[in-house]
């Protein structure tokens, strides 16, 4: 048995209030770089659907620069660990590894000979310096700032010069190699958010807090003027040049991006967006044809210079934990839910995607279950929803539950079971029918696919409890007792054969469905953490286990002694979330680190 990854659905950057996102740009203006979680995510600009995860990293990650080589990457994290790797190879060997300082990096900068790296941040000793890329070597020490700096930058010619913009509202500039501080600019008023120079290093533009933007010689550090009056009127979190050196992009926290010309110093275009908190723009990148922003949401939006109303295309999906997966009947749509109450669909096929509309979980999804032309999802905001499969909307079935809901399951003529905290609720179109309270903590259900028998998972007391329903009403017929941790997802087999049950002591029970014995006497315990989910095949000879240990393990039921184990090689650093069987070789998992994965399965 073997395994291959097919696709990747990336995860979207990892957005803060209040914070400037860094975005890093190939050379050859191929892709993009950016972070989320302890993943730095490399995304294809014309093909967002193919992307690669590098996740070495130990802590999460804050940014990433391409060398202008376009060989190496350097990223770093928030304990100050500064990795440089491979691009060229799969596998991303690592070069090196240093730390510059201890503390939160907020921005780094290669030198255009591809030999120096400066790293600026929140460190506990100093608030930058500057590291020779081979060895590591001190080449300049980063003083004068009072406060953290939020943004740097090598000038792309000789003489060598830095600038970096700090939280004490000043740019430095700094002569070298060894690079010593030479000169301070105090225009801004508040923090300095964004430093660059332009691709010729003729001139570097700085942007701050205070919604202003400012164009200086590189040469002489002299002011050349004032871009805008001011250039917006919320802070200015990003600031990219054009190739050709003409014009600038800025993107505001009053929710706009703008583009200058930097000869007359006016305004081209004003790129709106919405209204909404998450609509601010937190980052811009200029790269070859492309202008990109992201907004607070995490979106990546793909600006039209012809039609500044309204994006060429936007990159949407999640930049939360994933903690509940669907899929619609035909198996050609996948529906994520996240940590963040949001709901996407995803085409299979291509990886396009979109937000489900409309009045959703106001917090954390938790399941999800397909009915006939329904989704419904149930969330830790105490309702239960259902999404038109038709229009991929809400619709507006909001029924709120007695107890926080924890798992659904769509019963024989669309009824739903749904296990809460505290009771285990029927319900039929909308309906909530009878309300059975229980004090185990139910945490899974699933339904017989051709009987009457439903299974929950009880948290406080380790068992599986089978029960009959009867119209709408549940009787109890038996409790499983084999587990020694509490039941974390339980799921009949496809055909009605078996039964799944997964816990958090690393164990997993196959059960002949109905009579409720064991399938066979073999310990399937080779997890090394809690067991998250299960998912069979359509055909119901294997089903697949997803972990916190951050592997999943493929069992066969016809032969119970063999599995794949392909630990570490799906969401690493990550635990395993959510999966599904798209048929019976196709896999999908979805991670804490947001990403969702398809994976080719070969038994024999």
């Amino acid at each position: 048995m073997s395994f291959k990854n097919r696709n990747i659905f990336a995860t979207l950057p990892r957005t803060q209030r209040g914070m400037p996102l860094v975005l890093g740009g190939d050379p050859k203006g191929k892709n993009i770089l950016y972070a989320n979680g302890n993943s730095i995510i490399i995304r294809d600009i014309e093909n967002p659907a193919v992307a690669d995860v590098y996740t070495e990293h130990s802590t999460q990650t804050t940014v990433a620069k391409y060398s202008p080589s376009g060989f190496y990457i350097a990223s770093a994290d928030v304990s100050g660990k500064v990795r440089i790797w491979d691009t060229t190879q799969k596998e991303h060997l690592l070069k090196n590894e240093f730390q510059p300082f201890v503390g939160e990096v907020k921005d780094l900068a290669w030198s255009f000979d591809n030999q120096r790296i400066i790293v600026v941040g929140e460190g506990k000793e100093r608030f930058g310096h500057v590291i020779m890329a081979e060895t590591g070597t001190s080449v300049g020490e980063i003083a004068g700032h009072s406060k953290l700096i939020n943004s740097c930058d090598f000038r792309p010619c000789r003489p060598f010069r830095i600038i970096t913009g700090s939280e004490d509202n000043s740019v430095q500039i700094y002569e070298g190699p060894p690079f010593k501080f030479k000169h301070t600019l105090t225009d801004h008023s508040r923090f300095v958010q964004s430093v660059r120079y332009s691709p010729n290093g003729e001139l570097f533009a700085t942007a701050g807090f205070d919604g202003k933007l400012f164009l200086y010689n590189a040469k002489e550090y002299t002011q050349v003027g004032e871009v805008g009056t001011p250039a917006h009127n919320g802070g200015i979190y990003g600031v990219s040049w054009s190739p050709d050196n003409t014009k600038l992009l800025t993107a505001s926290g009053d929710k706009t991006c703008k583009l200058w010309d930097v000869a007359t110093m006016s305004l081209i275009s004003e790129f709106t967006f919405g209204k909404e908190v998450l609509d601010q723009q937190v980052s811009c990148l200029w790269q070859g044809n492309y202008l990109l922003s992201v907004s607070l949401s995490g979106f990546i939006n793909y600006l039209d210079v012809n039609n500044s109303s309204k994006p060429l295309r936007i990159i949407k999906g999640h930049n939360k934990s994933i903690t509940s997966l669907g899929l619609s009947a035909d198996k050609n749509t996948l529906y994520t839910g996240s940590h963040d109450g949001y709901v996407t669909f995803w085409d299979v096929a291509t990886g396009d995607n979109d937000r489900v509309e409309g009045p959703g979980h106001g917090n954390q999804v938790q399941d999800m279950a397909s009915g006939a032309d329904s989704l419904y999802t149930c969330g830790i905001d105490d309702t239960v929803r259902a999404i038109d499969l038709a229009t991929n909307r809400y619709s507006a079935l909001a029924v709120k539950t007695d107890s926080q809901p924890k798992g659904i399951a769509v019963a024989e003529s669309n009824i739903l079971v749904i296990a809460g905290y505290s009771d285990i609720t029927v319900m039929d179109q909308g309906q909530k029918k009878t309300c059975m309270p229980v004090e185990y903590e139910p945490n899974c259900v699933s339904a017989h696919p051709m009987e009457a028998d439903v299974a929950v998972g009880g948290h406080k007391d380790h068992k599986v409890h089978i029960y009959l329903l009867n119209g709408y009403t549940l009787s109890h017929k038996t409790s499983l007792n084999e587990h020694r941790g509490a039941i974390t997802d339980v799921a009949y087999s496809p055909d009605g054969s078996f039964l799944a049950a997964c816990d958090a002591n690393r164990k997993v029970i196959l059960y002949r469905a109905l009579t409720y014995e064991l399938a066979h006497n073999l310990d399937w315990c080779f997890h090394t953490a809690r067991v998250n989910s299960i998912s069979w095949t359509p055909d119901s000879q294997h089903l697949a286990t997803g972990s916190l240990d951050t592997g999943i393990i493929i069992w066969s039921v016809e032969e119970p002694n063999k599995h794949i184990n392909i630990k570490s090689k799906e969401h690493p650093q990550s635990q395993i979330t959510r999966l599904t069987f798209l048929d019976n070789n196709t896999l999908v998992s979805t991670g804490q680190d947001s990403n969702i994965k398809i994976w080719e399965i070969t038994y024999k």
